[in-house]
């Protein structure tokens, strides 16, 4: 992929900048241990997966209204009944799950480079918390309140195309949800990034399973920077006539 051909990156926001699973088990542990019900983490997320995937394809609710209504799916399916209190904790915890240790850094690298848009299935609320943990500007920040609508819905993309201010050719998908963010975004021709975070991990987490090819793969939002940063800047480095192998190492030495 020639990096250098992109204006814009567009990135999905819970799975891929803010690590979702870790706040997810963290805000669900306790109201399971206070009902004395026990599931391995691999079950749980599935079992939330498959719960907020139903809640979402029905008619548009805000996200605390879907995080409160897959609680108490889980609750049916593991025998117990949530609380209201701890419905509203559960959709209030979004506000404090943490983001990915590189999330940050690779952010402010790539904004050197790219404008940054974040296209979420979350209250605009609710992403103000995970803002304030990523401590990045934006230059749009379009939500699932928004839009009326959950991704994987085409509704999404399409407003994402018709808002982000730059031609679809110079738009780039990075996301880690196949089923939410690359299937729909390749359907509409994006070209897309797969940030595949539970490489090496069993299941497949809290996101339904899909199929889809993006463009490229990555393990990490650090490997897309070496990939769409350094690439960039050799490119240049070489039309400078200053040669390839001086910039890799001044690149590496700026880590």
């Amino acid at each position: 992929m020639n990096f250098d051909s992109y204006e814009c990156l567009s990135f999905d926001c819970y799975g891929t900048l803010i690590d979702w699973e870790t706040g997810l088990l963290q805000a669900l542990r306790p109201i399971f241990a206070r009902h004395g019900v026990e599931v391995e983490d691999r079950r749980l997320l599935e079992s939330y997966g498959h719960a907020e995937a139903a809640i979402q394809s029905q008619q548009y609710r805000p996200y605390r209204e879907v995080l409160r209504q897959v609680l108490v799916r889980l609750g049916d399916e593991y025998g117990f009944a949530p609380t209201v209190g701890e419905q509203n904790d559960f959709a209030d915890s979004v506000r404090l799950w943490p983001p990915f240790p590189d999330s940050t850094e690779a952010l402010r690298r790539l904004q050197t480079r790219y404008r940054l848009i974040v296209l979420s299935n979350i209250d605009d609320d609710l992403f103000q918390g995970s803002a304030e943990q990523l401590q990045v500007d934006f230059e749009h920040v379009f939500t699932a309140q928004q839009i009326g609508a959950y991704k994987p819905s085409r509704k999404n993309f399409e407003f994402l195309l018709n808002h982000a201010g730059v031609e679809r050719s110079r738009l780039l998908h990075v996301a880690q949800s196949l089923f939410h963010d690359i299937a729909p975004a390749k359907a509409l021709g994006l070209a897309t990034v797969w940030v595949n975070r539970r490489a090496g991990k069993e299941g497949f987490g809290a996101t339904v399973p899909a199929e889809a090819q993006p463009d490229v793969e990555v393990p990490d939002l650090k490997t897309l920077v070496r990939l769409a940063v350094a690439e960039t800047l050799m490119a240049a480095d070489a039309d400078a006539g200053r040669g390839v192998l001086g910039l890799q190492g001044s690149d590496r030495a700026g880590e």
